[in-house]
């Protein structure tokens, strides 16, 4: 299988709980909470390993947090490189009301970086031995690092000749398209402000991503569309693929679980359209899931093999 790298600057430690009732003003007893690794290319490289794979993950540690980052990281038996920083690593808060199953999920600010801290990762990519065949650089931009890391990432990664998959939004996007990447990965309203437009009919989306395809920006372009399920266009391929009908437990961390599938596949040598049908398996497998467990190897094999026989 060829080698592949993952890159987050933002990780954190993801704290899950689940509470009768979630009332203003009063105070709430939770239930022993669950803490696990996350962010971005975190939970791309934890997906991969649970789907079988392996691959390298690049990410900062500072403090007590990063200290226990590292310690989740190794208990999942993860590969994995930590550079370090002097602020602490964020928490997240993910809480769960058992009376309507509704989850409430509250994202934390990442730690203010330094020049030096964010190069180091460019550093330490364009001097990797052997290089990538695949990075995945994942997840939000925290304070101090430039919108446009991502797109040098993606120039470094070209420059050693891996293809470069991306999964952020915003300006952080729009910088990587300007570079021009293999894979991108935006839902329908990020890719909405990617174009620029509120398209709403398939029509229309689907003409905007032929022309993104067509200017250079990505060779692959895979749009989330929720329940709908996704969108995939190449220079050839223009389909919608549809998402296979799960019980949903918790969505926290399907995406993830969707890019981590795309990329194994095409590291195991399979076509972008398998590589797709694998990776929306793998998203349907993460939402069967509680807290942020993400997906189950078992479960994403299942529902591909079934995707597979569907569209013979």
């Amino acid at each position: 299988m060829k080698t592949i790298v993952t890159m987050t600057v933002n990780p954190a430690i993801d704290k899950s709980s689940s509470v009768a009732h979630v009332r203003a003003e009063r105070k709430l007893y939770c239930k022993f909470p669950r803490f696990e690794p996350g962010g971005g290319g975190v939970n791309v490289s934890r997906a991969i390993k649970k789907l079988g794979g392996e691959s390298l993950l690049f990410y900062p540690a500072g403090g007590l947090t990063g200290k226990m980052l590292q310690k989740l990281l190794d208990r999942e038996e993860l590969n994995h490189r930590p550079f370090p920083i002097g602020g602490l690593i964020r928490e997240n808060l993910v809480v769960l009301e058992e009376s309507t199953g509704r989850q409430y999920r509250f994202g934390m600010p990442g730690p203010e970086f330094q020049e030096q801290e964010w190069e180091q990762f460019l550093t330490a990519l364009s001097a990797m031995d052997p290089a990538p065949e695949y990075l995945v650089v994942s997840g939000s931009l925290p304070p101090g690092v430039p919108a446009d890391f991502y797109a040098r990432a993606a120039r470094v990664g070209k420059e050693r000749g891996a293809k470069v998959i991306i999964d952020t939004s915003e300006e952080a996007m729009k910088k990587v398209l300007e570079e021009g990447v293999y894979l991108i990965k935006p839902n329908i309203r990020e890719f909405r402000e990617l174009v620029g437009k509120d398209i709403k009919e398939e029509a229309q989306i689907k003409a905007e991503a032929r022309k993104m395809i067509g200017s250079g920006r990505c060779e692959l372009l895979v749009i989330s569309l929720g329940a709908a399920g996704a969108l995939m266009v190449t220079e050839k391929i223009t389909e919608r693929i549809l998402t296979p009908t799960v019980p949903i437990v918790s969505k926290v961390g399907a995406g993830d679980s969707m890019v981590a599938g795309i990329v194994l596949s095409l590291a195991r040598g399979r076509s972008p359209r398998e590589s797709v049908l694998f990776g929306l398996a793998a998203g349907a497998a993460a939402v069967m899931t509680p807290g942020t467990e993400l997906c189950r190897r078992d479960d994403a094999e299942r529902l591909f093999e079934n995707m597979i026989s569907a569209s013979q």
